[in-house]
């Protein structure tokens, strides 16, 4: 509560004097939290934990052995499961709460431990022979069913992660750029399908209201992959005009999203629709420019990047300070 009002509440008489030292001076040691910093250090803990396993079997797998090893591993994991199952929630298809600070951290765990598990497996023993198809398939089930089963958003993640690994593709956006694996229309429409099945799960979850507040997990990849395939696709073979299709659906699924994102006051997937759609358009009229204009095109490109960029960030300021007004309505 605010401190005037203990001031009115003294003035008027309600409180004596001591009274109201004593909630004077709690006001004044405030608690401060640290639920963000626990979370991150439990989410290093994790991590660090798996590494440091991994290189300690690594520098010693000569002496340990390979089926120690998996057995020591499958004990973690059944251990990490065992105490999750124990301690979980009933099941439901909303948001469901976790038991108590380490649960997620536990389950988290657990899955890292699974799919080194299985990854082991083959590697060393091959036991799903050259179908390294199955070697991704099963963990992605597996994963896709914990995130669902105990409402887990960063095993969620893993288990984009393994369906594009199935698909034979990255799921990171950095990845997709830097690397240049957009070498072939196979690939660019394998892409494609990914970021589609991604948007249309996010479709699903809120539609049938199953869990949707994974929602934003599947649209945060699915737009970032779909709209950089689409571009690869229109910048693939460059110098042909019919290549300008790509184009077409690019517009179509960044209205969707649009609108989607203005239904749901969601600035952040504006921001991706607006920054991607602004590339393709500067694209676009960067080619039809120069493809007239040549040279003498640049510095008229120069200027209009310039001018278009500080318009594009009045538009945003613009846009944001929209979606906050439509909050208080």
């Amino acid at each position: 509560m605010d401190n005037k009002i203990y001031q009115k509440l003294h003035s008027q008489g309600y409180l004596s004097d001591d009274s109201y030292n004593k909630i004077s001076q709690k006001h004044l040691t405030k608690l401060f939290p640290v639920h963000w910093e626990l979370k991150t250090l439990l989410y290093l803990g994790v991590m660090l934990l798996s590494g440091g396993l991994g290189v300690l079997i690594y520098k010693n797998i000569d002496t340990i052995g390979h089926q120690a090893v998996l057995a020591f591993i499958a004990l973690i994991s059944i251990s990490c499961f065992a105490y999750c199952f124990k301690k979980k929630r009933p099941f439901t298809w909303h948001k469901a709460k976790s038991p108590n600070t380490g649960f997620d951290y536990i389950l988290l765990l657990g899955s890292i431990s699974m799919v080194t598990f299985v990854g082991y497996l083959q590697y060393q023993y091959q036991v799903f022979g050259l179908n390294y198809g199955m070697a991704t398939f099963i963990p992605m089930l597996a994963l896709f069913f914990i995130a669902y089963y105990f409402d887990h958003l960063g095993i969620l993640s893993m288990a984009i992660a393994s369906l594009a690994l199935w698909m034979g593709v990255s799921v990171t956006p950095k990845t997709l750029l830097a690397y240049g694996t957009f070498n072939s229309r196979q690939i660019i429409f394998t892409y494609v399908a990914f970021g589609l099945i991604l948007l249309f799960f996010a479709y699903l979850t809120q539609r049938f209201d199953i869990k949707k507040h994974f929602k934003f997990t599947y649209h945060h990849y699915g737009i970032h992959v779909t709209f950089i395939a689409l571009l690869a696709g229109y910048f693939y073979n460059y110098e042909s005009a019919a290549n300008a299709v790509w184009l077409v659906p690019f517009v179509a699924l960044a209205i969707y999203i649009y609108f989607d994102a203005r239904r749901e006051r969601s600035f952040y997937f504006i921001l991706l629709t607006i920054l991607y759609g602004y590339f393709a358009l500067a694209s676009l009229i960067t080619r039809i420019l120069y493809g007239y204009m040549k040279y003498d095109a640049i510095y008229l490109l120069l200027m209009c990047f310039i001018a278009s960029a500080i318009g594009l960030i009045f538009l945003l300021i613009n846009i944001n300070k929209n979606l906050k007004r439509d909050d208080h309505i």
